[in-house]
């Protein structure tokens, strides 16, 4: 008898172990299973990202008063249009596009409901200076066209700044950046003027006439003009592109009240911290006139921008053709109820009470907007992460109590799965990065650039092959038949909860909020663990129900998955909102990575994109695939895909570039160089192309055009012999550049289509005898720029620009850029440099001095050899180029 029961019992067992090894669901349930977190992508997050609101036209307004009219915008956006390329220093920017809006501020004074309110407008022309980044940025009468906007039954003092510029880069028309917001601007105050809805503070609108130069006009406003110390919050509205919904990615600094009106009143709200911290990085190839009024006025506020189509981004085509009526719309419902908002807030009226705190804040597929307290998000990240780990101690607890494994057994094999899924992050960063580097290094990068469909398989399908991997063949080579497989399952998403958990705490502990993304993933799995745990499913997996189900094959595997209905119906929400803001992040870097320079592997950001998104969307999906029988099929499907897109990237689809809607950027100038002895004799004349390459591709794709490239050299190859690698560098990402740059020589001489002069005035010996005095005076075109360079053993004691560069050595070393440029002032500039030399030996060579004079606008004409090189270039090909004078001295 005892016989028969062990006989039984091995029986049982063998075929216990048989049904371990199949408890699987059936492998043809994978594909729909993936297809379907797919298809939610393309049906939900797409067409809401993409969603805009209908435009108002004319007609509607006495059906909707007080409401923005896209209409009327529109029709000022295709007055400013007309006016063409609007570059600082030429006719288009300080005569017409300034009288445009002083009549249309005018027309808006006549319409203005006078026994409401007053309007005052002050042309502003202010000069100064101040460091960007590594040069002295040094202006002249640069135009802002200032416009205050008072109730007349308001005493208030605070004012509410609202900003954009009116200038453009050559070749744009600037429609998009930042035309699109000139004309909200204008409507907005049309609409404030008339409207029977009052408001508490004043709202001066600065139409700032030098953002591109770079961020002139802006610092002129907020260090000098009348108003603007009585300014108290900001709105800039930007386009880094053409159309699409307004980002919020900066927001402060602290004043976290200032979320809280973007909350009440932003009618389309489209906003992450997690943008906030990247763009405060310093990784964006883009800077804003909100930096301005931070720094230099402590100005709080909020930094908005159009996002969609940055392809079109300071080239021809950024038209007013290709900015939609209804992200005019969009754009003017934000701002004017924004402005109407911050107008009446009580907070402006003392506002260094309400400085405190950081704001955490981000909105779930434009639908709706969260935001709280940095306090309150360091509370949530701890506690939702310490209740998650708690609840997965207690599911493994319930685990050993229903297995006949012990606590410690069960510990170790999460252990090890824990220890598996870390690797699985690796991997799933790595693969991607991977992908990058061996693009990069066939000089493949940047083949998604036109069709973005291709990072799928190029590096997100490889992502989730690396999430999951690890855990595949540890399930498939080492079975464990203590527990059932189900629980194996809820241990591997454990391990994905637990690593977000310290995650969350780790960049938490650093001060840093987008831990944000970790909570809300941790909550919604905490949420299904917990019902699971309450109710009967957590249990329904386990081994020792296997003999009961036994006959009903079907039945048993479906009901030991039954938890995964609560966590995957539980992660739809993380799952959109997390393809969501990745999307968003793509659709941002995508075009960007047109201009993002050729001394980064772009490939490598979009790779890590992508790794991250899948990361957080797929987290608690991926590990799923285990849960269908042959999951190694599954993994093999997935790499016959990447092969599949590898294939295709490749091909023509994969070349970057098209002709009107993806290009390529060019920059380059028409330089002539003269470079001067000490004895003033000419050692170096001659004519040539400095290129500046945008991208990682650099002049390589141009090769199998018409272009003549031939004896084009790296400038690295003239930095040991001339100042600053014998070309003129324009502003400071051209010469951060510029030993990586290129020169092309032609044999025409470039003519310079205007006047210029470098004078010495005189040179002083000063009362110490070791210092002299050298004074200059310069004229020419409304970009120039002065390079300095002691030769050994001598020092800049003192000049006439301010003094940054010389009182900070640890920060700033030679040689010196001086930029300078002028609006509506085209007075020469006088200037002089101390020369410190132990000898006082002031009659040999001193310092040397460059000067470059650049002819940016079209009021100055190409000569023909330059329009036909122009002419040469490929239609994938965009050029902005302009003629520049190097003269470079030794004194």
């Amino acid at each position: 008898g005892s016989a028969n029961g062990l006989s039984d019992v091995g029986l049982i067992s063998v075929l216990s172990h048989q049904k371990l090894t199949r408890n699987r669901l059936s492998w043809y349930y994978a594909p729909p299973f993936l297809v379907l977190w797919v298809a939610l992508f393309y049906a939900v997050v797409f067409p809401l990202y993409h969603r805009l609101p209908s435009s108002l036209s004319i007609a509607d307004e006495s059906r909707k008063p007080d409401q923005f009219v896209a209409e009327r915008a529109q029709k000022l956006l295709y007055k400013y249009d007309r006016i063409g390329p609007k570059v600082v220093g030429s006719v288009a920017n300080e005569v017409t596009t300034v009288a445009f809006l002083k009549e249309e501020v005018e027309n808006i004074r006549t319409a203005m409901r006078t026994d409401l309110y007053d309007l005052e407008v002050d042309v502003h022309q202010p000069s100064g200076a101040y460091m960007h980044w590594q040069m002295v940025n040094m202006y002249q009468g640069v135009q802002n066209v200032a416009v205050k906007l008072t109730s007349r039954r308001s005493n208030s003092s605070s004012y509410v700044l609202v900003n954009s510029h009116f200038d453009s880069k050559p070749t744009s028309p600037g429609a998009g950046d930042d035309g699109t917001m000139v004309v909200v601007m204008l409507e907005v105050l049309r609409l404030m003027s008339i409207s029977e809805i009052g408001f508490e503070h004043p709202i001066v609108f600065l139409f700032n006439g030098a953002e591109e130069n770079p961020l002139e006009a802006s610092h002129g406003f907020i260090t000098q003009h009348k108003w603007a110390a009585n300014c108290k919050a900001l709105i800039n509205l930007e386009v880094a592109g053409s159309g699409g919904r307004d980002l919020l990615f900066q927001s402060g600094p602290n004043n976290p009240w200032l979320i809280k009106y973007y909350y009440k009143n932003a009618k389309h709200p489209f906003g992450t911290t997690m943008a906030e911290e990247i763009f405060q990085s310093g990784i964006l190839p883009s800077d804003s006139d909100f930096r301005i009024f931070r720094d230099y006025g402590q100005l709080p506020g909020l930094d908005m921008a159009q996002i969609s189509n940055g392809y079109v981004y300071h080239t021809i085509f950024d038209n007013v053709q290709n900015v939609p009526l209804r992200s005019l719309q969009s754009s003017g419902d934000n701002a004017l109820s924004l402005v109407r908002g911050f107008a009446n807030a009580s907070e402006l009226y003392n506002p260094e009470e309400h400085t405190e705190g950081h704001a955490v804040f981000f909105d779930f597929l434009g639908l709706f907007f969260v935001y709280y307290t940095e306090t309150t998000g360091i509370v949530l990240n701890c506690c939702i992460a310490v209740a998650s780990l708690v609840l997965v101690g207690c599911s493994l607890l319930r685990m050993a109590r229903e297995s006949s494994a012990s606590i410690s057994q069960v510990s170790i094999w999460f252990s090890i799965i824990l220890g598996l899924h870390v690797l699985g992050m690796i991997l799933s960063l790595g693969l991607p990065l991977l992908m990058a580097v061996l693009y990069d290094a066939g000089d493949r990068s940047l083949t998604y650039f036109t069709h973005n469909w291709l990072v799928i398989g190029l590096f997100v399908v490889p992502a989730i092959i690396g999430q999951v991997l690890p855990l595949t063949l540890y399930y498939t080579l080492r079975p464990n038949t203590k527990i059932s497989h189900p629980n194996h399952l809820q241990m591997s998403l454990h391990a994905h909860c637990v690593l977000l958990a310290l995650i969350a705490i780790i960049l938490t502990a650093i001060s840093l909020r987008t831990p944000y993304l970790c909570m809300m993933s941790m909550l919604f799995y905490s949420g299904a663990l917990l019902i699971n745990l309450l109710s009967t499913l957590h249990d329904r997996g386990k081994l020792s129900g296997l003999a009961v189900y036994c006959i009903f094959d079907v039945l048993f595997i479906i009901s030991g998955y039954l938890w995964v209905v609560t966590v995957q119906v539980l992660q739809l929400m993380p799952f959109l909102y997390f393809s969501y803001l990745f999307y968003t992040f793509l659709q941002v870097f995508f075009p960007m990575l047109g201009r993002f320079g050729h001394g980064t592997n772009p490939d490598l950001l979009i790779a890590l994109i992508c790794a991250l998104g899948s990361f957080f969307a797929l987290g608690f999906v991926a590990p799923l695939i285990n849960m269908f029988r042959w999951p190694k099929l599954a993994h093999l499907c997935l790499g016959v895909i990447t092969f599949i897109f590898c294939m295709i990237a490749v091909s023509d689809v994969g070349f970057p570039y098209r002709a009107k809607t993806n290009v390529m950027r060019i920059h380059f100038e028409h330089v002539r160089r003269i470079f001067y002895e000490y004895d003033g004799s000419v050692s170096l004349s001659d004519s040539g192309y400095y290129f500046d390459f945008q991208d990682r591709r650099l002049y390589y794709p141009l090769e199998d055009s018409s272009l003549n490239l031939t004896g084009m050299v790296s400038t690295s190859t003239y930095c040991d012999k001339y100042l600053m690698c014998g070309v003129p560098c324009f502003n400071h990402r051209w010469c951060k550049t510029r030993t990586k740059s290129h020169w092309l020589p032609r044999e025409q001489e470039v003519v310079i289509p205007g006047a210029t002069s470098l004078k010495m005035l005189s040179k002083t010996i000063l009362p110490s005898g070791t210092v002299a005095r050298f004074e200059f005076e310069m004229s020419g075109p409304p970009h120039m720029s002065l390079y300095v360079q002691p030769l050994d053993g001598v020092a800049v004691d003192d000049w006439s620009f301010i003094r940054n560069q010389l009182d900070e050595p640890e920060t700033y070393s030679a040689p010196y850029q001086i930029f300078f440029a002028y609006g509506n002032d085209n007075s020469p500039l006088k200037f002089h440099i101390d020369l410190a030399k132990p000898s006082g030996d002031f009659n040999t060579p001193t310092f040397q001095l460059g000067f470059a004079a650049s002819f940016v606008s079209y009021d100055y004409e190409r000569d023909a050899a330059g329009l036909r090189f122009i002419a040469d270039f490929p239609d994938y090909a965009h050029v902005m180029e302009w003629p520049t004078l190097y003269e470079r001295y030794i004194f």
